[in-house]
């Protein structure tokens, strides 16, 4: 490429030059970008816990584009984990209603006894008790049946107590002692029953579960992880946004501790197989460019080299894209004649990029050199070759526009194609004596 288009590339990326066609074709200032793009949306709803990536930054299929923060649910009991219900991608509302809870837990109290202080010792102090006393138990019919409990609830004369200790049967009836199983510590009598296990439910749609059936667990241990909103057929997608393809993070939408919805548009993406050339083309230059022309782009970051990418003319727009607008005259004013309008189209360029290429690169896109071909061609087929001299007869006498002349200065001539002259005149002729 020589000096003249190096020079027209630069003015043309920087602005300085519109569009034009020369003698050797059409050059347009053009840039890298995407011929289609990607929406990335949120699988589900919940809130932002961290931004993985930023825009501008290359992903590739799978990588993280943020992580949503998950509502936890810990076990508000030790005891053993029974009956789990939930999977990742259930909804915990839907699974709750069909079995009462998502899973139970069995507390250590495995017994309750539902008593009542009528049956007390005739006492003033024992007719007052209190939630998370600690009490003795002893079977009424069997003092072989014992153990200890706590009082968990109070309502007028009734009161429940939690077995926590014995060996006891269901639907004995127990006496509650404060202290030593002595009658004037009674402070009631009820009957044992086998408690319920505590219920445990959430909201949204499950990410993981930490336990299964049979697990032991103490107060406050995970039990399971959710979100916001309903996973697709109940497949669990994860609490990321992942990208969907490899390729360039134009947009993005989010923000760390903000809400996002299900199907809401996190990120947009250009694909990395996606980069074509954009250039704008003057609708008086529409002429001299066409769908499937090929034609070559030259990026300017790489001017200095002779590196050039073949393309084609993929589509140019039916709509125009901009119309610039210069004054001429006294720019604008009055007395001045009418401002000038240029129309332009865009024209889309298909290339293969190689790992160099980037988005939003400036390119210079030239039409094939048709004309100057054609030209080369003509001034091949005008140029004949030039006759090479008869070796045995010397260099032939330079063409003059008139006869030479005879020995007796008139023109050379005679009857039958007879030469006369000087014999100077013909080199390798002998001197031939003639009569006057």
């Amino acid at each position: 490429m020589n000096i003249f288009k190096r020079t027209l590339a630069a003015l043309l990326a920087l602005g300085l030059l519109a569009p034009c066609a020369l003698a050797d074709g059409l050059s347009l200032s053009g840039t890298v970008a995407a011929s289609r793009t990607v929406q990335v949306w949120a699988p589900i709803g919940g809130t932002v816990a961290s931004v993985d990536a930023e825009a501008g930054q290359s992903v590739k299929v799978g990588d993280p584009i943020a992580t949503l923060a998950t509502e936890k649910v810990y076990a508000s009991e030790s005891g053993t984990i029974t009956g789990v219900f939930i999977q990742p991608g259930d909804d915990v509302e839907t699974v709750s209603n069909r079995y009462g809870a998502a899973m139970y837990i069995e507390g250590e109290a495995v017994y309750t006894i539902d008593a009542s202080t009528e049956n007390a010792y005739n006492a003033t102090a024992n007719r007052f008790v209190h939630v998370g006393e600690s009490v003795h138990l002893r079977c009424y019919s069997d003092a072989d049946h014992s153990g200890d409990g706590v009082i968990t609830a109070i309502e007028g004369t009734s009161f429940t107590v939690d077995v926590t200790s014995g060996a006891f049967l269901v639907g004995e009836t127990v006496s509650v002692f404060r202290g030593s199983a002595t009658a004037a510590n009674r402070i009631g009598r009820g009957t044992l029953s086998r408690k319920s296990p505590t219920a445990v439910t959430g909201q949204g749609s499950v990410v993981s579960v930490a336990v299964r059936d049979g697990d032991e667990v103490q107060r406050g241990d995970l039990l399971f992880e959710t979100l916001s909103g309903g996973f697709d057929g109940l497949y669990m997608s994860g609490n990321q946004i992942l990208a969907p393809e490899d390729g360039v993070i134009a947009q993005l939408n989010l923000q760390q501790g903000s809400p996002v919805e299900k199907g809401a548009v996190a990120a947009v993406l250009y694909p990395s197989d996606a980069m074509c050339i954009e250039a704008e083309v003057y609708e008086g230059d529409l002429a001299l460019i066409g769908e499937g022309d090929p034609v070559d782009i030259e990026l300017i970051w790489n001017q200095d080299s002779e590196v050039r990418y073949s393309g084609t003319v993929a589509r140019i727009s039916a709509l125009a894209t901009s119309a610039a607008s210069a004054a001429e005259g006294g720019g604008g004013s009055a007395g001045g004649d009418a401002a000038s309008v240029e129309t332009s189209y865009t024209a889309t360029i298909a290339f293969t990029p190689d790992a160099q290429t980037r988005y939003g690169m400036t390119a210079v896109v030239m039409t094939h050199e048709e004309e100057d071909e054609e030209l080369d061609e003509e001034e091949e087929l005008d140029e004949e070759p030039e006759e090479e001299p008869d070796e045995e007869l010397g260099e032939a006498p330079e063409a003059s526009g008139e006869p030479p002349e005879d020995a007796s200065g008139g023109a050379r001539g005679g009857k039958d194609g007879e030469r006369r002259g000087r014999p100077q005149d013909f080199p390798g002729a002998e001197e031939v004596e003639t009569d006057e």
